[in-house]
């Protein structure tokens, strides 16, 4: 019977006869980022799986909330298999330290800083961590036991480039030094695989979004940062007319794509990059409309006001769009979500998490 695991849905299994293999043969996984939004669905997803997982982060976005969260979903014997190392990926021995006392199968690379508008303000600290923390991340993997290598790529890697769907072979000019570091990143590991031989696996995401998003923070992401201000009878800010489109991709979906980047036996799935997405595009107004209309139905809010519009952002591409052909060929991804089954996961999460926000300042007052 093919292993069913939630893949962090709460009530309904999803089934991956590709991760049966784990059931008979459990890895050592290392998530860098691991308690932050992403990593934290690794390692619940991962732990549920029975998989042994060490965790590095050093808490700059991440939280021990995520944690929390994690350990009420998986049993005791399977948080027993997590370990945790407080630690900077930009600093080399402490990536060193931590490869060399867990001997990871595979690394599952997450930690970044993100938000075009952080890097645009900060471009030093972007780099520090994206582009010398993922170097340091490289050699300590090489240097342990070599390692498969399955890191966080972005959308922003496609830059100016205008056309559509998105097809990994075709990049443009990055448009900010969040962009500039992911493109780096590729490089870096495409050097990597040349070089020394290690096992290397891009993925480059669309803008993921699901449970552990922080909706608070001037860089929180547009799903998380909507729902907040709705449910807070809040102004809605667009930037731009509206009409600028995305693919965005449940969390689920990268899940899936990390467990499948990582088990994958194919040589020649090995050194590539790969689009994560749903291969569909949503526009920014029809998304206000989607998640206006989903929690006025769930009774969460009242009327909310049209969305204030601004001006464009600088750095923000006008369309993302992701071909999902080669990970669906490669590495047999199929996603189980689209925006809308995303959104019905995902939304009572940020109401949950809002409501309990709100009573912890209330009470703490």
């Amino acid at each position: 019977t093919p292993l069913e695991t939630r893949l962090l849905l709460p009530h309904t299994p999803v089934t991956f006869p590709e991760f049966e293999k784990l059931q008979t043969s459990p890895m050592t996984w290392l998530i860098t980022g691991v308690a932050g939004f992403i990593g934290s669905n690794l390692l619940e997803s991962l732990l549920a799986l029975d998989q042994t997982v060490v965790g590095l982060d050093n808490l700059a976005t991440g939280s021990r909330r995520n944690f929390d969260e994690v350990r009420q979903w998986v049993s005791p014997s399977q948080w027993a298999r997590f370990r945790f190392v407080e630690g900077d990926i930009r600093d080399l021995e402490t990536c060193r330290r931590t490869c060399d006392s867990s001997q990871p199968d595979v690394v599952l690379h997450q930690a970044a800083l993100g938000s075009v508008p952080r890097s645009i303000r900060d471009p030093l600290s972007v780099h520090s961590v994206n582009v010398t923390g993922f170097l340091n991340m490289l050699v300590a993997t090489r240097d342990t036991n070599n390692s498969r290598f399955v890191y966080a790529s972005s959308s922003s890697v496609y830059g100016d480039h205008p056309a559509l769907p998105k097809v990994e072979d075709v990049t443009g000019r990055p448009m900010s030094p969040y962009g500039a570091s992911k493109q780096t990143d590729e490089l870096y590991a495409a050097v990597f695989s040349r070089c020394y031989g290690l096992q290397t696996v891009g993925l480059r995401y669309f803008n993921v979004f699901g449970r552990r998003q922080n909706p608070e923070g001037p860089y929180a992401a547009v799903i998380p940062r909507w729902v907040s201000a709705m449910l807070r009878e809040e102004p809605v800010e667009i930037f731009g007319d509206g009409e600028t489109s995305r693919d965005f991709c449940y969390v689920a979906n990268v899940v899936q794509a990390n467990i499948l980047a990582g088990l994958v036996e194919d040589p020649e799935a090995i050194g590539k990059v790969y689009n994560i997405a749903v291969g569909a595009r949503t526009s920014l107004n029809d998304l206000f409309g989607l998640i206006r209309d989903k929690l006025a139905d769930s009774r969460k809010m009242g009327a909310c006001d049209a969305p204030v519009y601004r001006e464009f952002r600088s750095g923000d591409m006008r369309h993302s769009h992701a071909s999902i052909e080669r990970a669906t060929k490669w590495l047999g991804y199929r996603p189980s979500h689209t925006i809308v089954q995303g959104l019905d996961e995902s939304l009572e999460w940020y109401v949950q998490n809002l409501s309990d926000e709100t009573n912890r300042t209330e009470n703490h007052t």
